[in-house]
């Protein structure tokens, strides 16, 4: 059966589907600067994986859908998946780092690297090509980052402060990101999707678990055990509304729609600024430059080769 066959037709809800993704991811790094101060990095890691895992777990058994337990014993699979666990936890890991050092729109900005490093290995990896449009679309995109990062261009390459070690850690999560997709792809052979993530969110538990400090949780108010629950609540329903998305919309319509995450969060972080959470000055050239991220993320999404 075709891909085109196995959709269901229902493409206005793969759209909406796929714009909840996009709002979820866009809202994620101002709900992070919420809690990230008070309790720290790595606690605040720790419960985006640990309440995605929690919830997860009951809901796979009731339902029945661990099916392959017994497949973690091919050492090559259990290596697979341990790395697949160990990359996405780097991702996580140095995404919270990086904005902890920049902003919400940086992060989000910087962060699209990830798929379009994903669609770069697929020319070496999985043998595909690249239409000339695609081509066009990239280098808009690294024109773009170019632009809106002008002002901060100086710290990465002469005078190295906070900042560019920020968005250098956000480069260090896109490429964690992209080897976790690579390995992801092939676990997808033998598992669904669901069972992975469930293994993944455990192993992301487990390694940030020692590295937490819960002495800090009496400090969070109200808002902020609100912002808490919902970056773990973040994870599992932005993952549900991307799995559930492709069954009614073509991958690559779906990520051309999720590719607009970081207009979300710039229009969020302008807009509505809340508490000290840091805000990134926008000039002309970084308003042109996160359109051209978005809209050559985009396009090389989108544009297939004929």
């Amino acid at each position: 059966m075709s891909k085109l066959n196995a959709l269901s037709g229902r493409w206005k809800l793969g759209l909406l589907l796929a714009l909840g993704t996009a709002t979820m991811w866009g809202t994620l790094p101002v709900a992070l600067h919420q809690v990230a101060p008070t309790i720290g990095p790595a606690t605040s890691t720790f419960f985006r994986f640990f309440i995605a895992a929690l919830l997860l777990t009951p809901y796979l058994l009731v339902t029945r859908q661990v099916n392959n337990p017994n497949k973690l014993k091919s050492a090559k699979l259990l290596a697979l998946t341990l790395a697949a666990g160990l990359l996405l936890t780097g991702n996580y890991g140095f995404y919270i780092l990086g904005l902890q050092r920049t902003s919400a729109e940086a992060t989000q900005v910087m962060i699209q690297l990830a798929p379009m490093l994903l669609l770069l290995a697929g020319l070496w990896l999985f043998k595909e090509t690249f239409s000339t449009k695609q081509w066009l679309g990239f280098f808009a995109f690294a024109l773009g980052l170019l632009l809106f990062f002008e002002r901060q261009i100086s710290q990465l390459l002469f005078d190295f402060g906070d900042y560019g070690l920020g968005l250098v850690f956000i480069i260090m999560s896109a490429i964690f990101w992209t080897g976790y997709a690579i390995i992801q792809k092939y676990l997808l052979n033998d598992f669904k999707s669901s069972e992975t993530m469930l293994i993944l969110y455990w192993i992301g538990s487990l390694v940030f678990l020692p590295l937490s400090d819960f002495s800090t949780m009496g400090q969070l108010n109200s808002l902020q055990w609100a912002a808490l629950l919902f970056c773990g609540l973040n994870t599992l329903i932005a993952y549900g509304c991307f799995a559930e998305a492709m069954v009614h919309l073509e991958a690559s319509r779906v990520s051309a729609i999720i590719a607009i995450t970081p207009l979300f969060t710039i229009a969020i972080a302008q807009l509505l600024p809340i508490g000290d959470m840091p805000v990134e000055p926008l000039t002309a050239l970084s308003i042109l430059g996160a359109i051209l991220v978005v809209s050559g993320s985009i396009t090389t999404a989108i544009a297939k080769k004929s």
